[in-house]
């Protein structure tokens, strides 16, 4: 008598990985690729302004200028917002480099999936946050 063949009807035939169906159509991915250039731009412009500002704080400073007495509170306050702009500026600058990091999903065919669990991101949140890495359960810290 000879052995049955089965087939797992569940899971079918497996497929190698390249043959997988892409999470996006290029449609999507320009239209994504498309926003991301965009808030590049938008942040260097901004990183690029708030560092510019940082600096023209400490040139238009007069040596002598810093005041530390009950009069003038905690200190100086060129230096309080020249450090909120060198912040701010690095905190545009950071988000360049988590746009970088999508363009670069976007090339490679990673786009999409959740760096994390290795799940696809859903695309609302995609479209919210064009750069997002992780599923929002891990960027939380949920799990």
């Amino acid at each position: 008598m000879a052995a049955k063949k089965t087939v797992d009807k569940k899971s079918g035939p497996s497929r190698p990985a390249a043959a997988k169906k892409p999470l996006f159509d290029d449609k999507y991915l320009e239209k994504q690729r498309k926003l991301l250039n965009a808030e590049r731009n938008r942040y260097v412009t901004s990183a690029t302004r708030l560092k510019a500002e940082a600096d023209s704080l400490v040139e238009e400073r007069e040596p002598g200028d810093v005041q530390f007495d009950e009069e003038s509170g905690e200190g100086d306050t060129l230096a309080v917002e020249r450090e909120r702009d060198l912040a701010l500026s690095a905190q545009a600058r950071a988000a360049v480099e988590q746009i970088d990091a999508a363009l670069a999903r976007i090339d490679n065919g990673t786009y999409g999936i959740c760096l994390v669990s290795g799940k696809p991101i859903p695309r609302q949140r995609l479209n919210a946050i064009p750069w997002a890495a992780e599923r929002v359960e891990h960027k939380a810290g949920g799990f």
